[in-house]
């Protein structure tokens, strides 16, 4: 690496990451994509294929642009600032700020946990034909084995990456079982932007999941886990993880929705129950097929669980300026006592799992408007950026300040 005169680490005086490097390098962005495929993810996604066939893939669109803008803009203001992201909020904002954007990324992330719960359950139910409940006091179980044994985060990341290869191979497997997509559609699905009656708050549950600002944030957190420095940021390692989590994300959720609007949206099925899911992969699964979704249900929960669990304590610890590494018996113990509230919750439901998974994945919608408002005001200061001798990013500061307001106003229009 060679320094410029100014002594600034620079594209320009960075050597760029070879692609075996940049391998070695990613890592979050696996531990995020398998906290956002979560059970939560999965039904949202069959929903609007099912409801609305092709209608709604344009969103992916704006999944893919609004990803790579929260991933990168929280990147860049951490190692500017040498500090996570609600670290760096309580700096120049304040320790009030930070307690706010700590709390609420940390009831997003609650919700997120109960509609795991009830997703692991579903899973267990469709495997064993056990009651739903009884299924998920067992995830519980094995979540906190995983909580209080060392190596945490190796542990996650590759638990979390055979759990993204297998939902790849399944919903992929299906779709080609079944003959393919009509791609005239999916091409109009994907320019004609749309929205028919009662889709709004479907599409926000599905960005909700797919789209977080959340998951950005804690990428800041994990970027310390993998020990990543301003110079990983300038040969392109950041960009690598921040592009293959949105690529994987748009792939894999793409793939559902197309399955539900090639499998059940001709048959005018909707989704209210985990046979409705199971029913997606049946072409291809025949009678198998509740084994197959009880079991991708029950990975993409686990990975979910083990990742967002503690994701939450961590912006918690976070918001009121306490330690936040995975290994701090404050998240291990708050973990413990999350995942006890969150069983209480969707135990006391007495809908379906199914219907639990939708509006807690809706709810974690909490946190944008409020995280978003400070990180487009961080991205855009000048301390940040020209005070340290660099450009402004204006390219990022733009496309962040539209992705913030496109979620605001459709979050608005949802409710």
């Amino acid at each position: 690496m060679k320094v410029s005169e100014s002594g600034l680490i620079t594209s320009e005086n960075v050597k760029k990451a070879s692609f075996k490097e940049l391998v070695k390098k990613i890592g979050p962005s696996i531990i995020l994509t398998g906290i956002v495929l979560g059970p939560g993810s999965i039904t949202t996604a069959a929903m609007l294929g099912s409801d609305y066939g092709y209608k709604m893939l344009w969103l992916l669109l704006p999944i893919g642009f609004m990803g790579i803008a929260f991933m990168m803009t929280t990147y860049r203001i951490s190692v500017m600032t040498d500090m996570p992201i609600i670290a760096a909020i309580r700096h120049y904002y304040g320790p009030l700020a930070g307690i706010i954007v700590g709390i609420t990324t940390f009831l997003s992330c609650l919700f997120f946990t109960i509609g795991n719960i009830s997703g692991t359950g579903a899973g267990f139910s469709l495997i064993f034909g056990i009651n739903w409940k009884i299924g998920s006091m067992i995830m519980i179980g094995v979540m906190l084995y995983c909580y209080f044994s060392k190596g945490v985060y190796s542990k996650v990341e590759k638990i979390s990456g055979i759990c993204v290869l297998a939902m790849i191979v399944a919903f992929y497997a299906t779709l080609v079982a079944t003959g393919g997509p009509d791609w005239g559609q999916v091409a109009s699905g994907l320019v004609t932007f749309q929205a028919p009656a009662g889709s709004l708050l479907a599409a926000l549950g599905f960005i909700a999941t797919s789209c977080s600002i959340t998951a950005s944030m804690y990428g800041t957190y994990l970027g310390g886990e993998k020990k990543w420095t301003k110079e990983d940021y300038f040969n392109g390692a950041m960009t690598a993880d921040a592009v293959s989590h949105v690529f994987e994300v748009v792939m894999i959720s793409g793939a559902i929705v197309l399955v539900g609007a090639i499998v059940l949206n001709p048959t005018q099925t909707q989704i209210s129950s985990t046979t409705d899911l199971a029913a997606l992969i049946k072409p291809i699964m025949g009678n198998s097929a509740n084994l197959v979704m009880g079991v991708a249900l029950l990975g993409a929960g686990f990975a979910a669980l083990l990742g967002n669990t503690q994701r939450g304590l961590v912006f918690l610890n976070a918001g009121f300026g306490k330690p936040t590494g995975l290994e701090e018996k404050s998240v291990r113990y708050g973990s413990l006592a999350v995942l006890a509230f969150a069983a209480i919750v969707a135990f006391v439901y007495n809908g379906s799992p199914v219907e639990l998974i939708f509006l807690a994945n809706v709810a974690t919608s909490i946190s944008t408007p409020v995280a978003g408002l400070f990180i487009c005001f961080l991205i855009c200061r000048k301390e940040i950026n020209e005070d340290l001798g660099y450009k402004a990013p204006r390219l990022l500061q733009i496309s962040m300040i539209l992705s913030y307001i496109f979620i605001c106003v459709l979050t608005v229009l949802a409710f």
